[in-house]
């Protein structure tokens, strides 16, 4: 009976998220999934792909965490059209709060829709926004394990972002024995390193994301 229950929580999540791509199809807008754990630069990856993005698409940006709305703020100072979901607890962004954000968005000048997940390797995975492009961030310092303790996020994302490599000197992270256990979990990804700080490797994913977006 329990598992019967969880389906129908499942199977509702992803008829919304199929309304939520139908939505953003007919507007022409290309909506990117940001996941990755607490302080792995989410916030911060998400400006610099916006700076190196400007004049070249639309962006908007959809803000989800626990409470506050402190990196919805650093997305409207730069003038950015953001809105921010408070999930009061829950771990991760549902289809129906993404539905009712969208109508509240300029869709029709928006060409990239970023959606910054709550801040968790485990339940952003399984969870369907409507989106088209999946990405999870794991940044140097957090260790370079994350792919092998939490495999189905990385199995399931279309591009992996190794963010902070400015710190890669500094601490214990292994690049070649961390890409080669992602390329396990999933052949087809993408990898780009970068850092959020700099600005370095962030024109190489904005090419790659211009390019995806167009096929979307």
């Amino acid at each position: 009976m329990k598992i019967e229950v969880l389906k129908n929580i499942s199977s509702a999540n992803d008829a919304i998220a199929a309304q939520n791509r139908n939505k953003l199809d007919e507007q022409g807008v290309t909506a990117v999934n940001i996941m990755a754990s607490p302080g792995a630069g989410k916030t911060s990856f998400i400006l610099q792909t916006i700076d190196h993005l400007k004049g070249k698409l639309k962006t908007s940006v959809i803000e989800g965490d626990i409470a506050s709305k402190i990196d919805a703020d650093k997305i409207d100072e730069k003038g950015i059209p953001v809105v921010q979901i408070n999930t009061g607890g829950n771990c991760s962004l549902e289809a129906h709060m993404i539905g009712s954000s969208l109508d509240k968005l300029p869709l029709k000048d928006t060409e990239i829709l970023f959606i910054e997940n709550v801040g968790n390797l485990i339940c952003p995975a399984s969870q369907a926004l409507g989106e088209h492009i999946k990405v999870v961030i794991a940044s140097t310092p957090e260790g370079d394990d994350k792919p092998s303790k939490y495999p189905l996020m990385f199995a399931e994302s279309d591009a992996v972002i190794i963010n902070k490599i400015d710190l890669a000197p500094h601490v214990d992270f292994d690049t070649a024995g961390f890409k080669k256990v992602v390329q396990g979990l999933n052949p087809d990804v993408v990898i780009f390193e970068v850092s959020s700080k700099t600005g370095d490797g962030i024109e190489k994913w904005c090419h790659w994301l211009t390019a995806k977006a167009k096929k979307s």
